[in-house]
Formats: C-alpha cells, sequence, structure tokens
C-alpha cells in the first residue's frame, strides 16, 4: 500500500516517510499540496495521506484532507501539527489528527488501524 507523505520542511518530511517505510509500506512525498495532488493524480494506488497543516502555497494541510476527501473519498487522512491545535469539527469525516511531537509507534498504530478500515469500507 502506498502512503504520500505532505510535508515542506525536508527532513522531517524525510523522517516521516522513512518511519512510515520502515512499517512496510511503499511512501510517496510532497512538500505543498499542489504537489500532493499532482502525486495523488499520478498515483491511483496510494490509500493515505499524511500532512502537516503548516505549509506555503494556496492550500494549507487541513484545505488539503478537505479537498482529497471531496475528490477521493477513499483514501484515509491523517493531519499532523506541531503549531496549530485541530478541532475535530475542522477536519474531514474520518481524518485524524496527531500533535507534534509524536511517537513514532503510536503513528504506525494509527497508520495500520485506518488502511485496515478503509480496506474493509472498500
Amino acid at each position: 500500500m502506498k502512503i504520500l507523505v505532505v510535508e515542506d520542511e525536508p527532513l522531517i518530511r524525510i523522517g516521516i516517510a522513512i518511519t512510515v517505510e520502515s512499517a512496510g509500506y511503499e511512501v510517496v512525498e510532497a512538500a505543498n499540496a499542489a504537489e500532493a495532488i499532482q502525486q495523488i493524480e499520478r498515483n491511483d494506488d496510494i490509500r493515505l495521506v499524511l500532512t502537516d497543516v503548516d505549509m506555503p502555497g494556496s492550500m494549507d494541510g487541513i484545505k488539503l484532507a478537505h479537498y482529497v476527501r471531496g475528490k477521493w473519498p477513499p483514501i484515509q487522512l491523517i493531519v499532523i501539527s506541531g503549531k496549530v491545535g485541530v478541532n475535530a469539527g475542522e477536519l474531514p469525516p474520518g481524518a485524524r489528527f496527531i500533535p507534534k511531537p509524536y511517537y513514532e509507534p503510536a503513528l504506525i498504530n494509527l497508520v495500520q488501524a485506518m488502511l485496515a478500515t478503509g480496506d474493509k469500507a472498500s
């Protein structure tokens, strides 16, 4: 299964990608929402988007999550932020929020649980 990691800070993006890959998932990366949308359009096997909130460009991670939910409803969504608190009502249905810093095993457990739920729903 393929996971898209969207994070504008290269070192953080690489760290998340390594964590997710070490759990056995294939990862594609994007530095902003525009790149993320391009990646989803090119990779029809992306099953989860893991996005930071605070990013440059026309969309932050919350707007990206809503866009993805509207256009590709089966894709699971995890939103991460170290600067911004997110209320459940701000996220699209089914999306989850994790504050930074996060505990890597907890992130992977959430990824696995969301992908298992997504598989049952499809």
